[in-house]
């Protein structure tokens, strides 16, 4: 499959129903499975991409097959380049690219590629670690590093999408960041 451009995720309360509508979602469109998982409280999370017209027809037949289990949803028509590799944990940092450390911690591991889409688009950020919901009691963490004030620029819009949402646990720029704070992504 071609690298997709668009991505589209369902956050299920249940995950029969969210296994279920990922099935459905796979034959109503072309669409490559980017993390479909259980997650923290007994929660079901699917994201896929591909071409925008297909995470549309996906998450569609996702919202119509589980409506009542549906915890969040959210479709990026034209997602960063960056957010792929980050999501699939395959960025690997040089020791020349780490600069400040921008966090941004939201309620829902679904919201939180708003916020990494937003950051990468507005500020000259690398994005290098999109962890959603395992192991975080159901939230989204985003890990992204630059100068000091691209990282700024990077958290400040990133974190707006998902406070409008109402789904905002923190948002940190560490201008100085101690080296070990990257190593595991070195």
């Amino acid at each position: 499959m071609a690298i997709p451009r668009s991505i589209g995720a369902l956050e299920f309360s249940c995950i029969g129903l969210g296994i279920e509508a990922q099935d459905e979602m796979l034959k109503a469109a072309s669409v490559e499975v980017l993390v479909a998982r259980t997650i923290c409280s007994g929660k079901y999370l699917v994201i896929v991409g591909g071409s925008v017209s297909d995470v549309q027809a996906a998450i569609r037949c996702g919202l119509q097959k589980a409506d009542e289990s549906v915890i969040d949803h959210m479709i990026i028509a034209n997602a960063h380049d960056s957010l792929f590799p980050a999501l699939s944990q395959s960025v690997v940092l040089n020791p020349a690219d780490m600069g400040a450390l921008g966090v941004i911690e939201t309620f829902s591991g679904t919201s939180v590629l708003a916020a990494a889409d937003a950051a990468a688009k507005a500020a000259n950020v690398i994005v290098f670690r999109i962890h959603v919901a395992m192991a975080l009691g159901g939230k989204g963490l985003l890990f992204m590093t630059g100068s000091v004030a691209d990282v700024r620029a990077g958290v400040q819009a990133g974190a707006k999408p998902v406070r409008d949402r109402g789904l905002l646990v923190s948002q940190v720029v560490i201008p100085r960041p101690r080296p070990e704070l990257f190593e595991e992504y070195l």
